[in-house]
């Protein structure tokens, strides 16, 4: 297979490899990319955080926890500029539509689309789009949300937007009593951990619930990393076993370093919240979507 400038450059561009490195990845995984990534990886010349790709879209994310703390919404909306996005009345929009997500929980885009907007009843979620879009010029629509409620008797949730709307988060925070979990320690908590996800990007709350392919693909690297150093196999073994725990520790949100405290780890935070809230503190659950990651067409929107 052809290996051309422009499949380079994306490799480059997605790994941050030197230009030739990426050329005789590229060449020895025969074209595929997500192989040739591997091929850098475990040539150490990529990073894991890397892969992911660059985000494309337009538009903000926009979220809303309930009063009550007990329930919460996170929403992307999409436009098609920049500068659209950063217009008051988008801004707007993309906050009354969590409120919409938040009061009236849709299962999806399609149903929202239909419901009745919840400022104005008069009126479809659809006609307030078609709205916006013959005030601001431009196609929108909502690509994808996320609506949490307490999985158990005690929790609560938080919500954080990062920069100009490009990252947010929603987690849940679990307590071991009601009381616990209406605290300000343990909101406080909720949006700590928000912020974290924001800033660290973990892929599950614990090691035990990172899916067994990924680790079974990271392990795969870390021994052909190990085999390349010539040591004797148990070696190589234990230095695979090494590097996946700091894989680990890196992208299980309860293993990280608290963001805001490295000394000590979000478990140990939680810890901490617990005592002060006089319960047990954990982390449930969360999402954090980056805009326009997924590069979707608009599930739902107006072309008018």
């Amino acid at each position: 297979m052809e290996i051309t400038a422009s499949m380079v450059k994306e490799l480059r561009e997605s790994t941050g490899a030197g230009m030739m490195d990426c050329k005789k990845a590229l060449v020895e995984a025969e074209g595929d990319m997500e192989a040739a990534v591997d091929v850098l990886r475990t040539k150490g010349l990529a990073d894991l955080a890397k892969k992911a790709g660059r985000a494309t879209n337009e538009g903000l994310i926009g979220g809303i926890v309930a009063e009550d703390g007990r329930s919460a919404a996170l929403i992307e909306v999409n436009c098609e500029t920049d500068f659209v996005a950063r217009n008051a009345n988008f801004k707007e929009l993309v906050s009354e539509l969590a409120q919409q997500v938040l009061e009236s929980a849709p299962t999806d885009t399609e149903e929202m689309l239909a419901q009745s907007y919840v400022l104005r009843p008069e009126i479809t979620v659809e006609e307030r789009l078609g709205e916006a879009v013959g005030k601001l010029g431009e196609n929108m629509g909502v690509a994808r949300f996320v609506r949490y409620e307490p999985s158990a008797d005690a929790g609560c949730m938080g919500v954080y937007i990062h920069g100009v709307g490009n990252i947010g988060v929603l987690v849940e925070v679990g307590a071991s009593t009601a009381e616990a979990a209406a605290s300000e320690v343990v909101r406080g908590f909720a949006k700590d951990v928000a912020m974290q996800i924001a800033a660290a990007a973990p892929i599950a709350v614990r090691r035990e619930e990172v899916d067994a392919d990924v680790v079974a693909h990271e392990m795969t690297i870390y021994k052909n990393q190990a085999a390349e150093t010539g040591k004797p196999e148990p070696i190589q073994q234990k230095i695979a076993e090494g590097r996946l725990d700091k894989f680990f520790k890196e992208f299980c949100l309860l293993e990280q370093a608290f963001v805001k405290n490295p000394d000590i780890t979000v478990r140990q935070h939680a810890e901490q919240a617990g005592k002060e809230a006089g319960g047990v503190v954990d982390v449930v659950r969360f999402e954090r979507l980056v805009l326009g990651e997924t590069n979707p067409e608009p599930k739902s929107g107006c072309g008018c």
